[in-house]
């Protein structure tokens, strides 16, 4: 998939780890888990603003295109 999702890289700089995300952001250890492993088919508006808002960044921080 041409879209990659670096989570576990706006974490590591924010020093953030999984378990104080998903308190900030109200969503299951399983469910960021998928997102954090780039397993996730979509994202809700809603959750990539309140991770957005927990991790002072911006959504392109988030997500990148590459093509393949």
């Amino acid at each position: 998939m041409p879209i990659v999702v670096n989570l576990d890289v706006m974490m590591a700089r924010r020093k953030m780890s999984l378990n104080e995300l998903s308190e900030k952001v109200d969503i299951t250890l399983a469910n960021l888990s998928i997102l954090k492993t780039g397993k996730a088919k979509a994202i809700r508006f809603s959750t990539l603003e309140s991770i957005c808002k927990a991790l002072d960044c911006q959504p392109g921080d988030l997500l990148e295109y590459i093509d393949k």
